[in-house]
């Protein structure tokens, strides 16, 4: 299917204001019956599939993303030659650490490897960390420079 630029989407919606619930009934109440065991795996996959479909120049253009997709504050850490440690916070954040016992940031963990492997054109892949802070969700991104992307 066709998408609209990122742009258009972003200012047809921007001033349309909807609670959080909506988007946290699909993510925790029903796509995990339709995927099943399978549901982190096919949400990673998912959100390299988004990143695919909106490519983004810097890291500064998936924090903005981020924010406006209600995916909480990107906050990037120490950036090492093959590396990057990323912390999401915010009240999304926080609310779904403290309501779901079992909460997985896979989809963004997806979208964040695709980007970084479009933007720095080697290989990469990400895993979520476990959380050091209440509240915050912690992913390492990693890229092997020994496998480029043409």
């Amino acid at each position: 299917m066709k998408q609209p630029p990122l742009e258009k989407q972003y200012q047809t919606f921007e001033s349309i204001t909807l609670s959080a619930f909506s988007a946290e009934l699909l993510r925790h109440s029903l796509l995990p019956e339709l995927l099943g065991k399978d549901a982190a795996a096919l949400l990673y996959w998912a959100g390299k599939q988004l990143a695919r479909r909106y490519p983004l120049p810097d890291l500064e253009a998936i924090t903005a993303f981020f924010e406006r997709a209600g995916w909480g504050t990107l906050s990037a850490g120490e950036e090492r030659k093959d590396e990057l440690h990323i912390e999401l916070s915010g009240p999304i954040i926080s609310a779904r650490l403290s309501l779901y016992d079992s909460c997985t940031f896979q989809l963004e963990a997806g979208f964040l490897a695709q980007q970084i492997e479009q933007q720095k054109r080697f290989v990469t892949e990400a895993i979520e960390l476990p959380p050091k802070q209440t509240g915050k969700a912690r992913i390492l991104v990693k890229w092997d420079r020994k496998q480029t992307i043409d």
